[in-house]
């Protein structure tokens, strides 16, 4: 087989005249270069430009290189290598073949004839160079630009499994990035599918009415019986919504629990959910074809994370499935699914699997000396089969990899280090845009910045603090837990009354702190409102209204609420930990010839006296440094926090899922 030897070099000999024109190939020449495939990225064709070189030296010595405008316009029509396979389907060459999507009939007609006769009037002993292009050439802007809208983007069958979804089910970020990511790929050209429950609490039931109930069932044998799941569709914003109807997710509370604690049979009601998520695209009819075999599942924390082993061990095994791949998404390593071992068997997985999901307890975390400890841990089982592991930023792509981090999965994750990949959550810039928000006092953007002291007025008359526009005001939007920071804030707060300025907190949690906001707010009247419970409108007037938003999380995957507050002009102060050091960064005064730069501030280490002196760093320059303090505001509101690239990073993640073979199974 003839091949062309592919190299980056342009040296050539000192006695070659370049004649740039493309080269057909007959007689079955082929490109052997198949392992180039894995290296191409935004389209799977390869631009091959050769060119003839004959012998031609001028007197001092020095080449001379000629060619035609036609022949070079040719060369940026460019050509494709099609596959060549044998009789058991493996790719064992390329040929060249035109590029439908830029060459038209009449184009090809004329080169046709071009190549032809380049063909009869070649020399005997031409040498040959291919130089190999791929589309995404970051060298060559206007090449760029044309192969962007020219070539045909590769696009997926992608199935999402979450135990929440924004707006029918939340409790936190998961809900909004997996009612977020999916829309943004689907208006990319991909088929997006998201399975979650049909969570009934007959208080959100109208979230579904829209959500249409489908004539196919799925049987479900688990927990030593068969369980009959049901299913409701919806397609909205370009994406298949399924939600998996069974009893165990009509009651009240969360998704997770009630007043009194979490639900025993979490475990059942999200094994149910991963089995009927793997039904899914082989049973339902969506747009009048189901979505088949050859998916991408998108499995989100441990509530989904039987996805991948389930591909691996119950259907690829028979042949179902052999082409699909899995990426399990952590957006808390801290949960993880753990139970005792004891109930393996209730999780409708082959015995021999057992080893994936195996989980022993150090001894220290035990109940007893005659505890062996033994449990399954599902997250841990979906680490070990997927495909690729994904995080929701750079930083806490590393720290789950660290003993400190990691929560007792620091080996495995760092083992699987090569196809962990952290990609920075956006956010909605439909529904969290001051320019368009229909739940503040008054709407403004980063040209006008006026308005936004009309919503801080509103927001104090709205709580019942005195109006004082120019008071800072500080804001913290989080559960109240130990993990959020809420101890650290509260243990600052008697030495920050004492400041001129006023705070409020929106959340809910553990009983301990929101009584402590209660009596916060009893002894600072003028200066502190605690409102416990969660509230869309109010979260979107405190984040309008304040001048500043606080984070100390004890550690943050990623973090939403500080990319809303830069979005509304609100500079954040964070924990210098995960997401929150990846998406604020320090302010510089001194930057860019005195002109500043950063969006907030990040501290460290994470204690009451560190938090003190960043608020009242942040307060001086709020009080003292009025330019400085709108350069910050507009920096934040000016930061790219769109979906639309953290899509294109996931897009990426796909490509690579699918270039290797499965991993497990």
């Amino acid at each position: 087989m003839a091949t062309l030897q592919a190299t980056p070099s342009r040296i050539f000999g000192s006695k070659f005249t370049e004649n740039s024109v493309f080269y057909h190939f007959r007689d079955g020449r082929q490109v052997g270069f198949a392992y180039l495939l894995s290296r191409n990225r935004k389209v799977k064709s390869f631009c091959v430009r050769t060119r003839s070189y004959t012998e031609e030296k001028d007197g001092g010595g020095s080449i001379s290189r000629s060619g035609k405008s036609a022949q070079d316009k040719e060369q940026n029509e460019g050509l494709l290598l099609g596959t060549e396979r044998d009789s058991s389907g493996s790719v064992v060459g390329f040929q060249l073949i035109p590029h439908s999507a830029i060459i038209e009939e009449k184009v090809l007609e004329t080169q046709e004839k071009d190549l032809e006769t380049q063909e009869n009037e070649a020399v005997e002993g031409d040498e040959l160079l291919a130089d190999v292009e791929t589309s995404d050439e970051t060298n060559d802007e206007t090449s760029d630009e044309t192969s962007d809208e020219a070539s045909t983007r590769i696009t997926f069958n992608i199935v999402f499994v979450t135990s929440e979804a924004a707006p029918y089910s939340k409790t936190g970020g998961l809900a909004d990035v997996c009612g977020s990511l999916p829309m943004a790929l689907g208006a990319r050209g991909h088929r997006v599918m998201v399975v979650s429950p049909r969570y009934l609490d007959g208080s959100s039931n109208q979230k579904f009415a829209n959500a249409v109930e489908m004539e196919q069932r799925a049987k479900i044998y688990c927990f030593g019986g068969v369980q009959e799941v049901g299913f409701f569709h919806e397609y909205r914003a370009g994406v298949d919504w399924i939600f998996v109807d069974h009893p165990s997710y009509h009651r009240p509370g969360t998704p997770y629990g009630d007043m009194f604690g979490a639900f025993s049979d979490n475990q059942f009601r999200f094994t149910l959910l991963c089995h009927a998520a793997c039904e899914a695209p082989l049973v339902l009819p969506l747009g009048g074809y189901t979505y088949g075999e050859k998916c991408l599942f998108v499995a989100n924390d441990w509530h989904a994370g039987l996805v991948p082993v389930l591909l691996a061990a119950k259907y690829r095994p028979h042949g179902v499935y052999k082409d699909a791949r899995s990426i399990i998404v952590i957006h808390n390593l801290a949960h993880q699914g753990v139970e005792p071992a004891a109930t393996y068997k209730n999780l409708g997985l082959p015995p021999g699997w057992y080893k994936a999901l195996e989980w022993v307890f150090p001894t220290w975390a035990r109940t007893h000396a005659l505890d062996p400890g033994e449990a399954v841990n599902v997250l841990k089982s979906a680490i070990v089969t997927a495909d690729r592991i994904v995080t929701v930023s750079q930083g806490y792509a590393w720290e789950i990899t660290t003993p400190e981090g990691g929560y007792g999965l620091h080996e495995l994750l760092a083992g699987r280090k090569s196809v962990l990949t952290g990609i920075t959550n956006g956010i909605d810039t439909n529904e969290w845009d001051p320019s368009k928000d229909e739940f503040i006092a008054s709407r403004y953007s980063v040209h006008d910045l006026s308005r936004k002291g009309q919503c801080k007025i509103a927001l104090q008359k709205e709580l019942g603090l005195p109006v004082r526009p120019d008071c800072p005001m500080i804001g913290f939007i989080g559960r109240l837990d130990f993990q959020k920071g809420v101890d650290i804030i509260l243990s600052a707060m008697p030495d920050l009354m004492q400041d001129d300025v006023q705070f409020v907190m929106l959340g809910s949690g553990e009983k301990q702190y929101e009584d402590w906001m209660r009596h916060l707010e009893s002894t600072y009247k003028d200066k502190f409102r605690g409102w416990v419970g969660f509230n869309v409108p109010i979260s979107h007037r405190i984040t309008a209204g304040c001048d500043i938003l606080v984070m100390p999380s004890r550690f943050e995957p990623c973090g939403l609420n500080q990319l809303y507050a830069m979005k509304y002009g609100t500079v954040p102060i964070v924990h210098d930990t995960g997401g929150l050091r990846d998406t604020v960064q320090n302010f510089n005064p001194y930057a860019r010839e005195g002109n500043g730069e950063g969006t907030g501030w990040a501290f460290s280490p994470l204690s009451r006296e560190s938090l003190l002196a960043t608020l009242r760093i942040a307060i001086g320059t709020y009080r003292d440094y009025k330019s400085s303090w709108e350069g910050l505001m507009k920096r934040g509101m000016e930061k790219n926090s769109s979906w639309d690239d953290a899509a294109t990073q996931y897009e990426q993640v796909f490509e690579w899922a699918v270039i290797d073979p499965p991993y497990a199974g």
